[in-house]
């Protein structure tokens, strides 16, 4: 659904015959990507990769992107709390590779297997949302929110849209139905904020947030987001309100880190390195 976007140079990689790694990817000049349609990416392998496969994995990529012309392989590692098995071994191969780190992205996440309390602050906007009767639902629809909340918001507080459009949000959802959900909040039968959420295996991913700004003295966000994280994922190994960083990391918005924190939130950090694929050969001292 990107296809508009990104030029797409995505890698399959095989042994044998047999399929043992992933490489979403796009290219745009002499760089690919880890694709930047993505929210996280990496190379893909099975937990039954051990560390000199993943290191012939790496070497083959590199050394076809080498064939290519290609001059940058630019790689957004995979935070740690998706990983389904540990798998730091990308983030060891990039010092071996001489990688140079290009994006460092403050992000949140909340322990939901030892979750800390959440604090007054936040609960008091809890107990607004209780007083004044809002109500959660868990939609299929993306419209609404899109067109009355999120949409309206972004081009008022910042001049910008929505990376997804709804069509894109609902296709997307569509192909993923029990991956993707939207949360809408309602006052008096009318929409006044809600969060879409990306759903994994092991963590619960707030991809969008948003509240109408004049309701916010309803607690909006405080009362659905206890919801999200007490109740609806509480059985979840994590919750990641995602980053708080703009340009690559260069700035934090403070205000946005702070009220995440207030949930118990704690920093983990998404990695982005440029490799220069002719590096490839560093790898044969590691590889059998």
């Amino acid at each position: 659904y990107h296809s508009d976007r990104f030029t797409d140079a995505s890698l399959m990689i095989f042994l044998n015959k047999k399929l043992v790694g992933l490489v979403p990817a796009n290219v745009k000049d002499n760089t690919v990507y880890s694709h930047q349609g993505l929210s996280y990416g990496g190379i893909v392998v099975s937990k039954k990769a051990k560390f000199d496969q993943v290191a012939h994995i790496f070497k083959a990529v590199l050394s076809h992107l080498e064939k290519q012309g290609i001059k940058v392989f630019a790689l957004k590692l995979l935070p740690t709390i998706y990983e389904s098995y540990p798998a730091d071994e990308s983030q060891f191969l990039m010092t071996v590779l001489k990688a140079t780190l290009s994006k460092a992205e403050l992000s949140s996440t909340i322990d939901l297997g030892a979750p800390m309390p959440i604090q007054s602050n936040r609960l008091e906007g809890v107990k607004k949302g209780q007083k004044a009767g809002l109500v959660i639902r868990k939609e299929k629809n993306f419209d609404l929110f899109w067109d009355e909340v999120l949409t309206p918001n972004l081009a008022a507080r910042h001049e910008a849209k929505p990376v997804h459009s709804k069509e894109e949000i609902a296709t997307l959802a569509g192909h993923f139905p029990e991956n993707i959900h939207q949360f809408n909040v309602f006052h008096d039968d009318k929409i006044v904020g809600g969060a879409t959420i990306f759903e994994t295996e092991t963590v619960a991913h707030v991809q969008y947030i948003s509240a109408i700004g004049d309701k916010q003295q309803l607690g909006t966000l405080d009362f659905l987001f206890e919801h999200l994280i007490t109740k609806e994922f509480a059985n979840k190994f994590c919750f990641d309100f995602g980053i708080s960083t703009v340009d690559g990391g260069a700035k934090i918005n403070q205000g946005l880190l702070y009220w995440k924190e207030c949930f118990g939130a704690r920093s983990t950090v998404n990695l982005s390195y440029n490799i220069d694929p002719k590096n490839h050969v560093l790898l044969d001292t590691f590889i059998a």
